[in-house]
Order: structure tokens, then sequence, then C-alpha cells
């Protein structure tokens, strides 16, 4: 497909979204980027630990990761999941024992002793694959395309669409976690205290697993 070929049909669908839908996808776009979860609890604390610049590229994988992730969610997977419920089973589990193995990374991003930070930031990739094991953007994806992307203007480009405005809503609102995060290092002056934040950043991420495994 051209790329003019695909530009046209989905400007006219954005046009042709009413201003109420519009006005309830960013709203909900927003809430559910600006509010805890797996996603800004590690903003937050590589902030602290790295500084803002170089979580950009963090910050970057999760608000264009995820907005892929919406798009493959309506275009594809929504009736693979149909098909096949022992895959939402495994995608549980699987996201269980990567978020139990990231919280342990961040407790210890700071030996007792450091003076410097150990570790690394997430890169872009990373951050754009986390996505699918992060189970508030599975309900963010699953809630925006079912609410947001009606069928009848074509599933591929009311999918495309959603996924763009949830990404251009996601960005401001991760970066202000990231900025908290730097916000925070300024009172972390010692290992001690930043060795207590990440381990704190760590239980809270474990925390947000609760809604997924009850």
């Amino acid at each position: 497909m051209q790329f003019g070929n695909f530009i046209a049909p989905l400007t006219t669908y954005c046009c042709a979204m009413t201003y109420e839908i519009l006005i309830a996808l960013i709203g909900f776009a927003f809430a559910s980027s600006i509010t805890p979860g797996p996603n800004n609890l590690m903003l937050m604390a590589s902030g602290a630990n790295y500084g803002l610049r170089k979580t950009v590229p963090h910050m970057l994988g999760i608000s264009l990761g995820h907005a892929f992730m919406v798009a493959m969610v309506g275009i594809v997977l929504l009736q693979v999941f149909d098909t096949y419920p022992v895959l939402n089973t495994v995608l549980v589990v699987l996201s269980a024992a990567y978020m139990l193995w990231l919280a342990w990374k961040i407790a210890n991003a700071v030996p007792p002793e450091a003076k410097e930070v150990t570790g690394k930031p997430f890169t872009f990739l990373q951050a754009a694959a986390f996505q699918w094991v992060n189970p508030k953007a599975w309900f963010m994806a699953i809630t925006a395309i079912s609410a947001y992307a009606p069928q009848d203007r074509g599933i591929v480009i009311g999918s495309v669409l959603v996924a763009l405005i949830f990404a251009s809503v996601n960005l401001p609102s991760v970066t202000v976690w990231a900025w908290m995060g730097v916000q925070v290092r300024r009172w972390l002056g010692t290992a001690k205290r930043l060795r207590i934040f990440n381990v704190s950043m760590a239980v809270l991420l474990i925390v947000s697993l609760y809604p997924m495994l009850r």
C-alpha cells in the first residue's frame, strides 16, 4: 500500500470521528497514562537513578511501543485471543515473572555502599518490548480499541488512528514521571537513601501486579 493511499482514509476517518468520541479518547489516554503503573514507576526510578536525558529512549520506547501495541491489538490480537483463550493465561504468567525480575533489578540498582548507580537505563527497544508484558498496557490497549475504534470505518484505519492519538497524549504524560524522578534525586544525596527509594519502587512495581493476578 502506498503511503498516500493510507493517509487519505486515515484523514477521512479522523474527520469523521465525532468530537465527543475524540475528547473521550483523549481523556482516557491521559487518565490511564498519567496514573501510577509499571511504566511510570520504572520511569520515575530511571529519572532518579540516571537523569532525564538518559531516560529519553525509555520514554520514547514506552509511547511508540505502546502505540504499536494498540494498533496490533485492534488489527490482529483480539481475534487471536478469542480463538485461543489459553494465550491469556500464558501472557499472565510470563508478565508476572518478567516484572518480578525487573523489580529485583530496580531494588539492586544501588549497592548499599556504592557511590554511583550501577546498571543501565532501559533502551528504546527494551521499553517497547516491555509493553507486551505490562498488564496495564494491555488494559489500556484493549479498552482503547474496544471503546474508540468502531469497525464500521475499517479496523486497520481505526486502530492506527487510536494508536496515534494515544501516543500523542502518552508521551507528555510519561515524561512527567521521569521528571519527578529527577526532582526526587535532589533529595537522595546518599547511596542509602537511593537504595531505599529503589526498593520502594520495586515493591510498588510488585504491588501493581495485583489487579492482573487476583
